[in-house]
């Protein structure tokens, strides 16, 4: 059903990225203040120095104006803040919708996607609220059902690998963010820092408390080229590749409608939340349980040590 803008009331925020907000009447013979300049600087102050450093008196000051001129035409920092997702967000490029096939379609859009990231890592402390309801969310939204049109899939199935899509691009990217502004503050490359990194688990972790580790260390698993997280969205591909072909075949969808899974998630049947409340204590045990074998291991390597340069002294 189409709905009015006007009637429904938009918040103010939603309203200007839309446009269909009143902006104040400018006074004098020249614009010095917009709306746009206003977003622009605070994008530029959360590039240079995060989302730490946007305030609506910072960004005044950049622009050589009072805190209160401001709020004529940002009436919130909420509002700013979406606003700036909004502005470094854009369109996502016409390369990802010309991919050959929707799976390469994807792959640009997820890649295009962690760009985003890349040039504006602040994106990711941005609150997420509910459902896309801006101009350029929504456009990377209907970018990526798009790729999906020509599948056998449903409107609710392609959302669904859209969201699939979308919270593998944001892990690689906080991910990512996180090597790099830990890098940084040592002073070294993420390559560097990884390498530091694996020598110092090589040290300490022992076949006798974490067996498949070591296995895995001994490998060679963190000092590998290869990418774990492009390997994880290959895999994840294959996934939707393969529930593609099934639908093709005739299979029927097996995703839930939004009541089923509410209804599995908060059962109404008393027993049952029972039964998962006794289960969540009985993993919380085995968790304690856990905790105290590993300092119990870690007690008996320290007194092994110290067994040792016992001897070694002599005494």
């Amino acid at each position: 059903m189409d709905h009015d803008p006007d009637e429904i009331g938009l918040p103010r925020g939603i309203a200007l990225a839309w446009g269909v907000a009143a902006h104040p009447q400018q006074r004098g013979p020249k614009r010095e203040l917009s709306l746009e300049r206003i977003v622009d600087t605070a994008v530029e102050l959360a590039d240079a120095d995060g989302l730490g450093a946007v305030s609506m008196a910072a960004v005044a000051k950049r622009l050589g104006f009072t805190t209160m001129s401001l709020y004529r035409y940002v009436t919130s920092k909420d509002d700013l803040l979406l606003l700036m997702g909004e502005t470094a967000l854009g369109t996502p490029p016409h390369s990802v919708t010309e991919a050959p096939t929707w799976r390469e379609g994807l792959l640009r859009w997820h890649h295009e996607s962690l760009a985003v990231y890349r040039a504006h890592p602040w994106m990711l402390d941005l609150p997420i609220t509910g459902i896309p309801s801006t101009p350029a969310n929504l456009a990377w939204v209907d970018t990526a059902l798009s790729i999906l049109v020509e599948t056998p899939l449903d409107p609710l199935e392609r959302t669904a690998v859209l969201l699939l899509m979308t919270g593998h691009a944001r892990w690689t990217a906080i991910v990512e963010r996180g090597y790099d502004e830990q890098a940084r503050e040592a002073g070294q490359t993420p390559d560097d820092l990884d390498r530091q990194v694996a020598a110092m688990i090589d040290a300490l972790v022992t076949e006798e408390q974490f067996p498949e580790l070591r296995r895995a260390i001994d490998a060679g698993v963190f000092t590998a080229d290869a990418d774990p997280l492009a390997f994880g969205l290959e895999r994840l591909l294959d996934g939707v590749a393969l529930y593609v072909e099934a639908r093709a075949s005739g299979a029927p969808a097996d995703v839930p409608p939004p009541e089923e899974a509410s209804t599995d998630a908060f059962p109404k049947d008393r027993k049952v939340r029972e039964a998962r409340s006794a289960r969540r204590e009985a993993e919380k045990g085995v968790r304690e349980a856990n905790k105290k074998l590993r300092e119990a291991v870690k007690r008996e390597q320290e007194a092994v040590a110290r067994a040792r340069e016992h001897e070694k002294s002599g005494h």
